[in-house]
């Protein structure tokens, strides 16, 4: 198991794992800080959900820094050629606004694929930042949170996903719980790398068209991944080939924001 790098920001109230160049595997409040959630109504154009994410930062006297983590809704896979133009142009938003660090992307992500009801472009689902905990709307101290960013059945950092995806276009019942059992084990190789483990957890998602239940039991929930239940997305991950995705988190304050 590669052990993860982790790299605090206390300018910033929070801490993250190096990951690829668009996004970090997985953010944490540091001491005096919380990560708070806001999910939009409804999905929001990428463009039009930047400002709107820089508007709310700023309602609450935050720096665009403060983004830590984003979950992110696309109409199709992309290609990975076509995964890559976009990761470039999210990437330039980040640089803009001064999130990257020495080429370093401390933000968090999620970018899936609904299958039905798809969004017309990318858009933003929901959002998290750090923010210091005496101006948490949930009141009370500093409690641990935290955000896992998402991860398929893949290796990232290597190259074409086609070469390091697990099971790569098998669709059996051995080839499905082998995808989801790499994926369940990188949500908790980064969990531990933040200090965290599934009791920790407040919500699970999982990503897949395919059929969970024969695996949710002994692969999900016999883990303690869905202490809470877990939230089953329909969605694909956002390369082609891909079938299964998980994300988790700590947060206590989480919001809807209205449309």
């Amino acid at each position: 198991m590669t052990v993860a790098n982790v790299l605090d920001i206390p300018e910033r109230g929070f801490r993250f794992i190096e990951g690829v160049f668009q996004y970090s595997a997985g953010i944490a409040a540091l001491p005096g800080f919380r990560i708070a959630r806001a999910r939009f109504a409804n999905p929001i154009p990428l463009h039009e959900g930047f400002s709107r994410i820089q508007a709310h930062l700023a309602a609450l006297n935050l720096p665009a820094t403060a983004f830590a983590a984003c979950e992110l809704r696309s109409p199709e896979p992309f290609s990975e050629q076509d995964f890559v133009t976009f990761n470039r142009g999210y990437f330039g938003v980040l640089e803009k606004w001064g999130v990257i660090i020495g080429g370093l992307n401390p933000v968090a992500r999620s970018n899936v694929c609904p299958e039905l009801d798809k969004p017309v472009g990318p858009s933003f689902h929901a959002f998290s930042y750090a923010v210091p905990a005496n101006t948490s709307k949930a009141g009370g101290g500093a409690l641990p949170s935290f955000v896992i960013a998402g991860s398929g059945e893949s290796t990232e950092g290597k190259g074409s996903y086609r070469d390091h995806t697990i099971a790569w276009r098998d669709l059996s019942a051995a080839g499905m719980r082998a995808k989801i059992r790499h994926v369940m084990a990188e949500m908790e190789r980064r969990m531990i790398a933040l200090g965290f483990a599934w009791p920790d957890t407040t919500a699970t998602q999982i990503y897949t068209v395919h059929d969970l239940f024969p695996y949710f039991a002994e692969e999900i929930v016999a883990r303690g991944a869905a202490r809470h239940g877990a939230t089953w997305q329909f969605c694909r991950p956002p390369v082609v080939d891909l079938e299964f995705e998980v994300d988790c988190r700590g947060v206590m304050d989480e919001i809807v924001l209205p449309q």
